[in-house]
């Protein structure tokens, strides 16, 4: 078998790094959804083709795969008259990620106010600071959500 798609290694080393940081993946998850990153066509990408191109074990793609299929990284199907497994970039990604900003700058919101709202002795150089910073949380939500909003 031979590679499906064409990738850029440098491109693709990068991808692995940034996602596997940002995403918090294990390494071969992280090329995994690299490797996917590159499927501009969506043909999709199947296990074997992972196992040899990545040059792992079959457990060990097993494994990467559930984890990003849980995490809603990825998404599969099975082709017409297939039994074999198509991966592909989940395309609603980007809004799950950036929903799941939101509520944690909505979480922290709310647990500002609580620990505010316990404060025994004011400090207002202190208040002042939060001010500013749950007027950037606000904003920031404001606009994630606009965006959202146009996907």
């Amino acid at each position: 078998m031979h590679q499906s798609i064409e990738i850029d290694e440098k491109i693709f080393q990068d991808a692995v790094r940034f996602y596997g940081t940002i995403l918090n993946l294990p390494p071969l998850a992280s090329k995994i959804y690299a490797y996917l990153l590159f499927d501009f066509e969506k043909e999709g990408i199947t296990f074997d083709e992972f196992v040899e191109v990545l040059s792992a074990s079959k457990s060990s793609v097993s494994t990467s795969i559930s984890l990003l299929l849980n995490s809603q990284l990825i998404i599969d199907h099975n082709k017409m008259d297939e039994r074999k497994r198509y991966f592909f970039i989940n395309d609603e990604f980007m809004k799950i990620r950036f929903e799941q900003i939101v509520q944690k700058m909505q979480d922290e919101l709310k647990l500002l106010d609580d620990l505010n709202n316990f404060r025994k002795v004011q400090d207002e150089d202190y208040n002042e600071k939060i001010k500013i910073y749950k007027a950037l949380l606000n904003k920031n939500i404001s606009n994630i959500q606009e965006s959202l909003n146009k996907l």
